[in-house]
């Protein structure tokens, strides 16, 4: 069976970069004529602490969702009309995340810490919903999938994206009290979904 997603996915591949590069805007150096001796550059690198962590923080949330959509297109094989939408969901919040991320880089250090984890939390429930809605649109036509998957594969990659939806729920839900906990949670999740990716590369089964 030939594979009909390769321009899904090289068009993919480019967005998820785009994505990645337009976080690095937000590292900005100091201007040469603020900055007068070696302390002054350090107490300014010090206080760029909220941008360090959103940048990695986002970095890293942006790989291992390409990880996770390289993986998942191995399994679909053909395309329709729904999973082409579906797939441009996932790519227009990905390249959204700068902002959410921008906004954590600014804010979470201080009184609006809330409201900036919240937005950032909130979007990858969103990513999350819309990766299992690409799976859901996947698997009900196993004629789009590889040959030979079984029900239980099938089965086992839907389990996975299904966990991470009520965590990132709970995750929003407490951003407005407790957003260093809300923050914790997400990047708990990141591990989680670095660990569980490879039971999306299920060839053999």
């Amino acid at each position: 069976m030939e594979k009909e997603t390769v321009r899904i996915e090289n068009f993919s591949d480019a967005v998820f970069a785009i994505a990645i590069t337009l976080l690095v805007l937000d590292l900005r150096a100091p201007e040469a004529d603020t900055i007068k001796n070696g302390s002054e550059l350090l107490t300014f690198l010090k206080n760029q602490w909220t941008t360090y962590l959103a940048f990695t923080l986002s970095f890293f949330s942006i790989f291992i969702m390409w990880v996770n959509h390289h993986k998942i297109f191995k399994q679909i094989y053909s395309r329709n009309t729904a999973i082409m939408f579906a797939n441009g969901l996932i790519l227009f919040l990905v390249a959204a995340v700068s902002y959410p991320t921008a906004l954590l880089a600014r804010f979470f250090g201080g009184e609006a810490a809330t409201i900036a984890v919240a937005v950032y939390t909130g979007m990858f429930v969103l990513i999350n919903i819309a990766y299992n809605l690409l799976w859901w649109i996947a698997s009900t036509n196993k004629k789009l999938l590889r040959p030979g998957i079984t029900d239980r594969a099938i089965r086992k990659i839907r389990d996975n994206y299904a966990y991470g939806l009520p965590s990132y729920l709970i995750a929003f839900g407490i951003s407005f009290s407790f957003p260093v906990t809300a923050l914790t949670i997400n990047m708990i999740l990141l591990l989680f979904w670095a660990v569980s990716s490879g039971k999306i590369n299920l060839q053999q089964e």
